[in-house]
């Protein structure tokens, strides 16, 4: 179509709706300036606020067919250039739409067209003495590293094993950019972690304006921290994912803590990775980045190993002398005492006679993970997912964790009628209540998201353990990372096995993550560490690994296991999914969605040579709150020609007619399969 010219200028505007276009409305009072400004536009029977993309002389619509815009808002600074190209980057890396990407990208308030009550300033924190700790030998290599790269794109890897002060270095490099005039961005991957750095960093920068960015501040804080962003007066913003899309028009440095986490990718809606976009934002602006870790994700370490990114290694504790102890139990031929070994019963023991912390780390809440009849085979499933109900016997409730339904625990078996029904396995529930019993003398406290259910619990969990008020911590994930326990000498780990044989190929990955972390929780302090594993395969080269402190190891046996199979990083991969009332219903949708993408490989041979096309499945969990789904893969050794199938693909996709019951969306680097 044509493009129409028209006297009145016209505004092109990105909406937040599920369509991969822009709307362009007329404008009298129109300015080239416009740019970035949110806009308020007639949209079907409503009014919504979009973002201004650009003002032009033309449009591919008629003027009769042009709404006129409502409202320019110039109330706050324009969003900048360099914002609008990062969710442009995301948008068509992510193949989603430009809208969408922007709304998320906002702060709520601010994406309805409102602006917050402005705080007044708080009068500066008086000079005091700031506790600078100095740099051992590592550390200082590596600030100096990161120092030197001033006004320059070098993304960093700063491996260190935990307890080896990698948040010193953030700290000191951080100093450094605030004494030049520009601002910092670090990202950390949890809420949980967020204040308790925060107020490391405000004690180091008592003159500094910190703003935190999350999805737990309410709307209001969260408007008022972007625009101390966007207006140049916060020095250092610190949040999780979102943060990511924080403007800052000073910035000088970027630091993603933990950079190894799966929080960091998002996993429903916009399916970005926010490492990879502060990678590319720091590109763009022609800043050093630097990735955190005790144990690289494999994407980052591969491209540390090659030359794309500057390997910097902590190799020593700052505090501690040696890392923690690590050694397997073997279960093989042990009769387990509630799923506890002698040997983990005597560790514990010897802690507490010494007055010392243990940590028994299980990463499965609730009291057990299945409600079964032993007569007839009944099983506690959820109704609405391929899962089973979790029995939680402190409040009498069994419940899914995946959807969050909920019931009673029946009394007798709902198929025979037996009231011989058991709880099979252990969660963190039963775990406590077995130690309390073991050790009653002793102050056993459980961490996790049922105990920890809200902010204010959380902060008072934590102060009871660094009060030295608790002497055996039960906890999941919750617990593994970030969190220096002083009197902490043992971590207990139990079922990790199940990971060891997954079918997922990033599961050894992320087991070795999470048991490097929760071993690194104990010895942080001048008392030595131990970590014991429960194990029925105590040789496994995993373990053997762990106990070595070997991640080198581990990387290099996993690189080459994934470059024989065809595996991330030696290809790039996106999938499919579709969910709908029936898995017929999803399986039919992408095979039709296959046969259009054969048709698209058929007629262009540059795609034939590049991109493999898998069969529809359904997905391990097929049924997930009464929706069942099912997946196709689409892989490529090359990330461009990927990128230009992906674009030409996502046009067929729309065009197609899915019905009302079905829902699909496209996840590009997908981490969870």
């Amino acid at each position: 179509m044509s493009p129409h010219p028209i006297s009145t200028p016209i505004l092109r505007v990105a909406l937040d709706v599920p369509l991969p276009r822009l709307f362009d409305y007329l404008c009298g009072d129109a300015q080239g300036e416009d740019v970035g400004y949110r806009v308020r536009v007639p949209f079907g029977r409503s009014e919504k606020v979009g973002v201004v993309v650009a003002v032009l002389a033309e449009s591919e619509q008629p003027a009769d067919k042009l709404k006129a815009a409502g409202e320019v808002l110039r109330d706050m600074p324009r969003l900048p250039s360099d914002w609008l190209a990062l969710c442009e980057f995301c948008a068509r890396y992510y193949q989603h739409p430009l809208g969408e990407v922007m709304a998320l990208a906002l702060p709520p308030m601010l994406r309805k067209g409102k602006l917050p009550r402005r705080l007044k300033d708080k009068a500066s924190a008086a000079a005091a003495e700031i506790s600078r700790p100095t740099l051992h030998p590592e550390q200082q290599a590596a600030y100096a590293a990161i120092d030197a790269a001033e006004n320059a794109f070098q993304p960093f890897l700063l491996h260190g094993i935990t307890g080896s002060g990698k948040t010193e270095v953030y700290l000191h490099a951080i100093e450094s950019v605030l004494a030049r005039g520009r601002q910092a961005l670090m990202l950390v991957p949890e809420i949980a972690l967020t204040p308790q750095l925060e107020g490391r960093v405000a004690a180091r920068f008592p003159n500094a304006r910190i703003v935190s960015a999350h999805s737990g501040l309410a709307d209001a804080a969260r408007a008022r921290g972007f625009l101390d962003a966007l207006e140049g007066r916060a020095d250092i913003v610190l949040g999780t994912r979102l943060s990511v899309f924080t403007p800052l028009p000073r910035l000088g440095l970027i630091v993603v803590d933990e950079e190894h986490d799966a929080s960091f990718k998002q996993q429903e809606g916009l399916r970005y990775s926010a490492r990879d976009m502060a990678v590319l934002r720091a590109k763009q602006l022609n800043v050093p980045i630097v990735l955190g870790s005790a144990t690289p994700s494999l994407e980052t370490w591969y491209h540390a190993q090659n030359g794309r990114y500057t390997l910097l290694a902590l190799t020593n504790r700052a505090v501690a002398e040696a890392p923690p102890r690590v050694r397997c139990i073997d279960t093989r031929r042990e009769k387990l005492q509630d799923g506890l070994s002698a040997a983990m019963f005597g560790a514990i023991e010897h802690r507490l006679s010494r007055g010392e912390q243990s940590l028994i780390f299980l990463n499965r809440r609730g009291y057990a993970p299945v409600l079964a009849c032993p007569s007839c085979g009944w099983v506690s499933t959820c109704k609405r997912c391929a899962a089973n109900m979790v029995v939680h016997l402190a409040d009498r409730r069994m419940r899914c964790h995946h959807c969050g339904c909920e019931s009673h625990i029946p009394a007798a078996c709902p198929d025979c009628g037996n009231q011989d029904i058991h709880p099979f396995g252990r969660g963190t529930q039963r775990l406590e209540e077995t130690l309390a019993q073991r050790f009653p003398q002793a102050r056993v406290l459980r961490v996790d998201r049922d105990s920890a259910n809200s902010p204010t619990k959380w902060r008072a969990l934590l102060d009871a353990v660094h009060a030295n008020e608790v002497d055996i911590l039960i906890g999941t994930q919750m617990l593994a990372k970030g969190h220096d326990f002083p009197k902490l000498t043992l971590v207990g780990t139990l079922g990790a096995d199940a990971a060891l044989f997954a079918a997922d190929f990033r599961a050894p990955e992320r087991l070795f993550a999470q048991l490097m972390q929760v071993g690194g929780r104990s010895g942080r302090a001048e008392l030595p560490g131990e970590v014991l594993i429960q194990t029925e395969y105590p040789d496994h080269p995993l373990y053997q690994a762990l106990i070595e402190h070997d991640f080198e190891r581990f990387a290099a046996t996993q690189l080459e296991e994934r470059e024989q199979a065809g595996f991330p990083p030696y290809t790039f991969q996106a999938l499919l999914r579709a969910e709908a009332p029936s898995i017929d219903q999803s399986l039919e949708f992408l095979a039709r969605s296959r046969a259009a993408a054969q048709a698209l490989l058929d007629n262009n041979e540059q795609y034939a040579e590049h991109i493999s096309l898998y069969d529809p499945v359904p997905m391990r969990m097929f049924r997930l709150m009464s929706l069942e789904r099912a997946q196709l893969l689409v892989e490529s050794p090359s990330r461009p020609a990927l990128q230009a199938f992906l674009t030409q693909w996502m046009e067929l996709l729309y065009a197609q007619k899915a019905g009302r019951e079905l829902r699909w969306h496209l996840d590009v680097d997908p981490l969870e399969f």
